[in-house]
């Protein structure tokens, strides 16, 4: 399983570039909105600190707005992969970028049936949102990644899974378990998958043990 860092906070990059189980960032307009930045100078910040997928979101358009703005950004680095809505206009663009070997990472899936037609329009990734949909029921989240995954492994896709809006460690264990190809976890959850009580106190153990 790949590991993606979900953040807009280049410390928080920055930072997680140094840690050797990081493979890649995804990040949206909003996140970045937050940290009261321009969206493309971030983008190209980020191609500089993390050496891996690096999703760069297109506003929902017409296709033909949303290529423009794709191509833009693909141009900007090796690394960087379209992230689409999931939206009529959206698998156009998906066919399109896929044609010309421009990875995608169609974003906002809550059912099997919208990733098999992004599967089927060539994305490099789908993103099923596991903590939005845990808000409506829990544990449907999980769900939707062990059914995606059994029918891309079914019909043969190539489409990696991308298990998104990760909110706890629970949600990193479920996400292992359904086979998701990729977690993209937030910085502060990163930090916890390595921590346990018993691994704190094993090491206060050791340290007195060698005094």
């Amino acid at each position: 399983m790949k590991i993606f860092i979900d953040t807009a906070n280049l410390n928080e990059i920055k930072e997680a570039s140094s840690f050797p189980f990081v493979d890649g960032v995804t990040t949206n307009p909003s996140l970045i909105a937050k940290e009261g930045r321009d969206l493309v100078s971030t983008i190209k910040e980020i191609t500089t600190l993390i050496d891996g997928p690096i999703s760069a979101e297109v506003k929902e358009d017409n296709a033909t707005n949303m290529y423009k703005e794709a191509k833009e950004y693909a141009k900007m680095h090796k690394n960087i992969v379209i992230k689409v809505p999931m939206t009529l206009e959206g698998m156009k663009l998906t066919k399109m970028l896929s044609k010309e070997g421009i990875k995608t990472n169609v974003t906002l899936i809550f059912t099997p049936a919208q990733a098999i037609l992004a599967a089927k329009c060539g994305a490099t990734y789908v993103s099923p949102f596991m903590g939005r949909l845990d808000d409506i029921t829990k544990g449907t989240g999980v769900e939707l990644i062990s059914e995606v995954r059994y029918l891309f492994d079914l019909y043969g896709f190539d489409t990696e899974i991308i298990a998104a809006s990760i909110r706890s460690l629970d949600h990193v264990h479920e996400a292992l378990h359904a086979g998701a190809h990729v977690a993209t976890i937030p910085y502060k959850v990163i930090l916890k998958m390595l921590e346990h009580p018993l691994t704190t106190k094993g090491l206060e153990i050791f340290k007195e043990a060698s005094k």
